[in-house]
């Protein structure tokens, strides 16, 4: 039984060795840590965390405050559950919360932290951030690809329409929209299908890849947080991380591979970002400056994962939303049908005279987060918000499902109402840009998601331009009220079940043409 004896050994040491550490820490300030529940032995508050993350926090904030300190394993962590609390860390305190903990994702998933969502806080992360905030996300870059994203919004408008079936599963297509729309803009050319924004099979399999990403990534790994039982990866998940880093690794090398042979070749014309990025290593005599291949891969990866699956999910939990609420949806469609007409699709320069769906997408951000429990930080010092003690090295998860669900914050916080956001409206002022803490869902400060722009317009594209060409109905005579609304968690707040509509056309026969 030599295993057993192992875990048992390591188990003790593990024991001694946080006991050691805890008296040390309680040293270290007069300050108390703030309040939570009880820890378990080894575990700590690991079986409080529950299969619902951000909804187990959220009951537990209501009983112990809005920031609330966890021992996950041998981990310290604090949670914030309130806009208050958030802005004590993401603004005050934003330059000790700028890196991230360690943990399995970055390390086996996205090429050990050589990427841009985890990796360290630092020149390499600025350089980084500089290059995907020039060349993908600036205001002329949005602007330059503004053909790009609805063109696409077009096609699935087509495939909606040419649907072999009456039944459509939009988060498919809308996934499907999303990658081509990105890709295009990154690689110069369209992912997956043949054009005609029908489904396709590797399109399929490739956001079954996201979503998996995504699921692991939100796994809370026994192995990270009591480091003696990494090794036994009780829970397999960073086996399954190795494997689907494998399979994504393949995918992204042959696209560089592709790139730069059509380089050499004077086959490549376009101004996508890949082909920036390789010429810019090129170029560039600074060698601090040039990205390996591995930094490459990692970044498009991210874009990929977190720019494509994130979007349409939030459009398809704003269709879902708008069904359940059928006057809503009608005001919606009354307005688009005053600014924009019968006679075309929705435009880019449409967005900005969209009030109510303006409102909308705000009331579905808040409700729906795309990230319900932010990505963590870490505190690189000590330091104190509002009168507690947050130990140096602590991990920061900030509840931003929580906080815009606050009843006091929020009149009827689980309401869908929209017009919450309008002028006169309660929260009139509050935009979610990361400036106003009561609905954070791109996050706040220095690690504000840089997709951000283009997120937000893709999700106002394409919620605009599916309510104003379709009118939704349910299938098998399904009521709206009906609809299951649950959430599968990950790393990202997946609908429990898909969307299945019956989309009907509403505008003019010529406009669904090709």
């Amino acid at each position: 039984m030599p295993t057993i004896a192992v875990i048992f050994l390591s188990t003790l040491l593990a024991v001694g060795v946080y006991s050691l550490i805890k008296k040390l820490r309680s040293r270290g300030s007069s300050l108390p840590l703030p309040p939570g529940p009880r820890p378990w032995p080894i575990i700590g508050n690991l079986p409080h965390m529950g299969p619902v993350p951000h909804h187990a926090t959220a009951a537990l904030a209501r009983k112990y405050g809005p920031l609330m300190y966890l021992r996950l394993g041998f981990v310290d962590v604090v949670v914030a559950a309130s806009a208050s609390v958030a802005a004590q860390f993401l603004k005050v305190h934003d330059a000790n919360f700028s890196s991230r903990p360690p943990n399995s994702g970055a390390k086996y998933i996205a090429y050990n932290y050589q990427d841009l969502v985890f990796r360290p806080y630092g020149p390499r992360w600025r350089m980084l951030r500089k290059i995907s905030s020039v060349h993908l996300f600036s205001g002329k870059a949005m602007d330059d690809y503004s053909y790009v994203r609805q063109e696409e919004a077009k096609m699935l408008v087509r495939a909606l329409v040419n649907s072999k079936t009456r039944e459509v599963n939009l988060g498919q297509l809308l996934n499907l929209c999303t990658v081509n729309a990105l890709g295009r803009v990154m690689l110069g050319y369209r992912v997956f299908g043949d054009g005609s924004g029908a489904s396709d099979a590797r399109a399929d399999e490739f956001k079954a890849m996201v979503v998996e990403v995504m699921v692991l990534a939100g796994i809370f790994n026994i192995g990270e947080f009591v480091p003696a039982l990494e090794w036994l990866d009780l829970q397999g998940v960073a086996a399954k991380m190795k494997k689907l880093h494998k399979r994504f690794d393949t995918f992204l090398g042959g696209i560089i591979e592709e790139h730069k042979t059509k380089i050499a070749q004077n086959k490549q014309h376009t101004h996508d970002l890949l082909t920036t990025l390789i010429s810019l290593n090129e170029n560039s005599e600074d060698e601090s400056q040039k990205l390996t291949d591995t930094e490459i891969k990692a970044l498009l990866l991210n874009m990929f994962t977190a720019g494509t699956d994130t979007s349409s999910s939030t459009v398809e939990w704003a269709i879902a939303e708008l069904i359940r609420h059928p006057k809503i949806m009608a005001r919606v469609q009354e307005e688009l049908d005053h600014v924009v007409g019968r006679d075309r699709l929705v435009s880019d320069a449409d967005l900005t005279q969209l009030t109510y769906l303006q409102a909308v997408i705000k009331e579905i951000f808040r409700l729906h987060p795309s990230t319900p429990l932010s990505l963590p930080r870490m505190a690189s010092q000590d330091c104190e918000i509002n009168g507690y003690h947050i130990p140096k090295g602590s991990t920061l998860l900030v509840n931003v499902w929580a906080i815009a669900r606050d009843p006091e914050q929020w009149t009827d916080p689980l309401e869908f109402r929209p017009e919450r956001f309008l002028p006169g409206g309660e929260k009139a002022h509050v935009d979610i840009k990361g400036n106003d803490f009561e609905v954070i869902p791109f996050g706040a400060g220095r690690r504000i998601c840089v997709g951000m722009t283009m997120g937000l317009r893709m999700v106002k594209l394409l919620t605009a331009t599916l309510v104003h060409a379709f009118n939704m109905k349910l299938p098998n005579e399904l009521l709206p009220e009906k609809l299951n609304m649950d959430e599968a968690y990950g790393l990202t707040l997946q609908r429990a079940a898909p969307l299945i509509i019956e989309p009907q056309p509403r505008l003019a026969q010529h406009v669904y043409g090709a």
